[in-house]
């Protein structure tokens, strides 16, 4: 049986945080609903200490970020986005539409058709996370969403020039710069000067998540992706100073963000509390970090890799890095992850950063039903039908006649029923059903 050497908050203190969240969320979209573009403007001042008389980027504005940053800069941004592009590519082109007979003179049919606008939340409140402007902005992109509009908080009270530069390089559209509840309920709803869009995506504080929560319905969103999460699992072939580091890289995102470690090796997890506690001494970023370990870091020792699997697909984490002897071991048996890092030469700083795998993942244990942002998210698969010939027509219509008369819906079977009277020939009676051929004929 497996022992927490450390746990996390207790579930009733999450549970009350959650609360407040949805109390304060709740009553910022009404406002926003209510009193468009003066409401946005009052909660910018009031949570960023930001006000413009437009909060959309102009042409000019837009080149001076980028002319702030360096050559090197720009190629590193190009390098990343690249990967992005090719991957998100790969998985668009393994989504085929289909056209097939499946019975004389009947054709099924699918197509992937993208949504019309996209609207991207690009966190940069605490650090200006560039990164998730090309997950998102790049992803919708290559799926075919014609308007995709991004929303960004000012950094140091004003835009960063670096997550401006991302947005661009990707294609958005317009650029806001706006943060938090009031940029994502304006994406939604729509105000004055913003458009509506019909799905917002992008990863975000508890606030942001919680507010593409509620309006969920209202637009699509791509899922629930609040405060990161990490979990490590490790055996003895690592050490300790690599697990902390991988933890700690993922916990400074915010006080909130849980960083666990799962292994079957006490011996291990003991040396990665202690550099754990080395490291956050150093760690230019403690000051988030250090909140987060403490409040919902865990280490959990269990007996076998068998047990270890099961606790993490319970866990159901945003993030899964293996690093064991056998990583495929988790692979070929883990079903409840956003994303998996395997191996020790790899990490989810790769994912978040570079490598290319989309990073907006599945947060809250919402990895037990959804995987993380890609093309697919942007693309309604839309059915259609045809019948081509009276047969046809005549051979489903019997069988549906009887069907909705079995379910008592006489309005459903007429449907058929009239069909089968015009292209079939048969006296079907009105509000009736069309009898199998050979009871007609007996």
């Amino acid at each position: 049986m497996a022992v927490w050497l450390k746990r996390g908050a207790a579930a009733e203190i999450r549970a009350d945080a959650d609360r407040k969240v949805r109390e304060i969320v709740e009553t910022t979209l009404a406002d926003i609903e209510a009193r468009g573009d003066a409401a946005v403007r009052e909660l910018s001042i009031k949570y960023d200490g930001w006000d413009r008389e437009s909060y959309a980027l102009t042409a000019s504005e837009k080149q001076d970020c980028l002319d702030q940053l360096s050559g090197q800069d720009l190629k590193d941004i190009e390098f990343a986005q690249t990967q992005v592009r090719n991957f998100a590519r790969i998985q668009r082109e393994s989504m085929k539409d289909v056209e097939v007979e499946t019975l004389p003179g009947v054709v099924l049919g699918h197509r992937h058709i993208p949504v019309n606008a996209a609207g991207c939340y690009v966190p940069g409140g605490k650090y200006p996370l560039l990164a998730s402007a090309h997950m998102s902005v790049i992803t919708a992109k290559v799926a075919g969403v014609p308007r995709v509009i991004t929303c960004a908080p000012p950094f140091q009270g004003k835009a960063a020039p670096a997550i401006v530069a991302a947005q661009v390089m990707a294609g958005a559209d317009d650029i806001y710069v706006l943060g938090g509840i009031q940029a994502v309920g304006a994406m939604a709803i729509g105000t004055e000067s913003i458009d509506p869009v019909d799905i917002l995506v992008g990863p975000g504080n508890a606030f942001v998540a919680e507010a593409k929560r509620q309006l969920f319905g209202r637009v699509g969103i791509d899922l629930f992706a609040g405060p990161t999460e990490t979990l490590i699992i490790a055996d003895e072939s690592v050490d300790g100073e690599l697990c902390a580091t991988d933890i700690l890289g993922q916990v400074e995102h915010g006080p909130d963000s849980p960083g666990i470690l799962l292994t079957n090796s006490e011996k291990l997890a003991r040396e990665t509390m202690a550099q754990i506690e080395r490291l956050l001494r150093i760690l230019p970023t403690a000051e988030h970090a250090r909140k987060a370990w403490e409040a919902y870091g865990e280490v959990i020792v269990a007996e076998s890799e068998e047990e270890m699997v099961r606790i993490a697909d319970e866990i159901a984490s945003e993030h899964v890095q293996v690093m064991t002897r056998d990583p495929d071991y988790f692979l070929n048996r883990m079903t409840n992850y956003g994303a998996l890092f395997l191996g020790p030469r790899t990490n989810v700083a790769y994912g978040d950063k570079v490598i290319g795998t989309n990073h907006t993942l599945p947060t809250r244990k919402a990895a037990r039903y959804t995987g993380g942002l890609w093309v697919g998210k942007f693309l309604k698969t839309c059915t259609y039908q045809k019948v081509l010939t009276d047969e046809a027509s005549t051979l489903i219509g019997e069988y549906c006649s009887r069907l909705c008369a079995l379910e008592g819906f006489a309005g459903h079977g007429e449907q058929a029923n009239i069909r089968v009277r015009r292209y079939g020939g048969r006296n079907v009676p009105y509000a009736g059903k069309a009898e199998p051929v050979e009871a007609a004929l007996a």
